[in-house]
C-alpha cells in the first residue's frame, strides 16, 4: 500500500493484516528532485508503531538524501528509495559516494533502535536499507 503525503496513516488501519509492504511517499508523486517533506517523519514513526511486530516492510520514497536518511531510518523505515540524490555529480564514482553517504546516514539512524528490541534486530538482518 502506498500513502501520499496527504493520506493519513489511518488508511492502513483496516488492511494492515493483509499487507507485506507500506510505501510512504515523502514528496507528492509526479517528478524527481522534489524536496523531502519533513512532516512525514512523524507519520513514518506512527506507521512503524501501527505495524508493530507484523512482517510488514516500511519503505520511504521521495527526497531522500544523506541529510534526512538518519531521521527516516530512526523513525522506523526499513528501506529508503533515493533517486536524484544518488545521481548528483558526473561520474559513477560520485554516484557510488552518494549511495555510500546515504547508506551510512541511514545506518546511523538505525543503530540506536537495534538495542531496543529483538524485532529491530530481525529487520537489520533482512538486508541493506538502500536498494
Amino acid at each position: 500500500m502506498s500513502l501520499c503525503p496527504a493520506t493519513p496513516e489511518s488508511a492502513i488501519e483496516y488492511v494492515r493484516d493483509r499487507l507485506d509492504l507500506v510505501l510512504v511517499m515523502t514528496v507528492n508523486p509526479g517528478f524527481g528532485g522534489q524536496s523531502f517533506l519533513e512532516s512525514q517523519v512523524e507519520k513514518i514513526r506512527r506507521i512503524r508503531s501501527m505495524i508493530g511486530d507484523r512482517p510488514i516492510r516500511l519503505e520511504v520514497d521521495g527526497g531522500i538524501t544523506r541529510d534526512n536518511a538518519t531521521a527516516v531510518a530512526a523513525a522506523g523505515a526499513d528501506a529508503l528509495v533515493a533517486g536524484s540524490a544518488v545521481f548528483r555529480g558526473k561520474s559513477s564514482a560520485d554516484h557510488a559516494a552518494n549511495i555510500a553517504a546515504i547508506r551510512a546516514a541511514a545506518e546511523a539512524g538505525r543503530r540506536p533502535k537495534l538495542q531496543d528490541s529483538s524485532e529491530q534486530r530481525v529487520r537489520a538482518e533482512q538486508g541493506a536499507l538502500i536498494r
